[in-house]
């Protein structure tokens, strides 16, 4: 099912300490999903991500847009005609019914011309749980699973009614890391194979790389960049992504440009010949920070740590933003424990910033 946006907006009154203003959440959305696709909403709390969500499912009414499933102007649809299955935080299972039961619910609460033989309720619901793999364990109670078994159960209850779209908020938020990363892969396997149409509702950038078709990037209910994850990653349009996006994340200077040469401090560390001389914002990835003695940037080593498989070198510089410039090298060991030292910069790895609109300067820097 496809899904089309078009100057969806929402905006909300705050009561609070009887102020009456206005806070716009959603600001004039425009986006086209495709059908079968998984997209990831992703944006820092507040960003106006989850009330997107809850337009789209019907449990907020736009201040202005309109919402279509396909052809089908659904913005004026209730919630329980438009065919969604939603997934929140919260598993919400009934802990009085088995899984079978809390599968089972939202098929034996149907009525009318909708409302399914018995036979053929039992035989969606083993069906769904087959795809979540949970047919083994459809006589337990939710407080006999663990917490990635109750979000697969909750999953199983939005997809048994074959819903057009699958909306999930936030679903991983309340496991720990190692049952999140092996959840959000059952969530791709499951979408994949169920073919329904997903949005994916998160703040965690590597969970919406790790399991997105395309990423919208939101902020302050606007969308700042909308592509497949890792073109957001290689190619961010403006500083807000470049930071948002990056593990570790992307390191910024103040640069300027002067006369055709990009510095950063007193190091001249590229050459812009068609750019005119000013400020600029410069971002550099941690992994495009390369140790080379003859090298453009010195800086004053810091500190050097073993992570695992990676090796996380930092130094101070006179025109980073933060403390000091973190970098990913893989042979840490020709660094003195102290003292200056020189690095490169890899290729596609740095980017320049307008200093005043943070948007992105598509500059080839040489």
């Amino acid at each position: 099912m496809d899904i089309t946006l078009q100057g969806l907006t929402k905006v909300f009154t705050d009561n609070k300490k009887g102020k009456g203003g206005q806070v716009t959440a959603v600001d004039h959305f425009d986006f086209a999903i495709p059908s079968g696709k998984l997209i990831g909403l992703l944006g820092p709390s507040g960003c106006g991500k989850s009330t997107a969500l809850h337009l789209i499912s019907g449990l907020h009414t736009p201040t202005e847009g309109r919402i279509f499933f396909g052809d089908e102007d659904v913005t004026s649809l209730p919630a329980e005609k438009r065919g969604v299955g939603v997934v929140f935080q919260h598993y919400a299972l009934y802990p009085h019914l088995t899984v079978m039961e809390n599968i089972l619910f939202p098929l034996e609460n149907l009525e009318g011309k909708d409302r399914l033989p018995k036979d053929e309720m039992v035989k969606r619901a083993k069906n769904v749980a087959r795809m979540v793999q949970l047919d083994a364990l459809l006589g337990r109670r939710p407080k006999e699973l663990s917490g990635g078994q109750q979000q697969r159960v909750a999953i199983a209850r939005a997809l048994v009614k074959h819903p057009k779209v699958l909306l999930m908020d936030e679903p991983l938020s309340n496991l720990d890391a190692r049952l999140r990363l092996q959840t959000r892969e059952e969530i791709r396997r499951i979408q994949r194979k169920a073919g329904v149409t997903t949005i994916f509702v998160t703040h965690d950038q590597e969970e919406a790389m790790s399991i997105s078709d395309e990423i919208v990037v939101m902020k302050e209910g606007k969308i700042q960049q909308i592509a497949p994850p890792q073109t957001v990653y290689d190619n961010p349009a403006n500083l807000f992504v470049a930071q948002f996006l990056g593990t570790p994340p992307i390191n910024v200077f103040r640069g300027r440009v002067q006369e055709g040469k990009l510095m950063l401090g007193g190091d001249a560390v590229g050459m812009l010949p068609l750019q005119k001389d000013g400020d600029v914002i410069v971002g550099i990835r941690p992994e495009g920070v390369i140790p080379d003695a003859a090298g453009p940037l010195l800086g004053r080593m810091d500190e050097c740590k073993s992570m695992g498989r990676e090796e996380h070198v930092y130094f101070t510089h006179e025109a980073v933003t933060g403390d000091r410039v973190h970098a990913l090298v893989e042979d840490p060991g020709s660094l003195p424990k102290a003292g200056e030292v020189r690095f490169s910069i890899k290729p596609g790895k740095m980017y320049l910033f307008d200093a005043q609109t943070h948007q992105r300067l598509y500059w080839e820097i040489k």
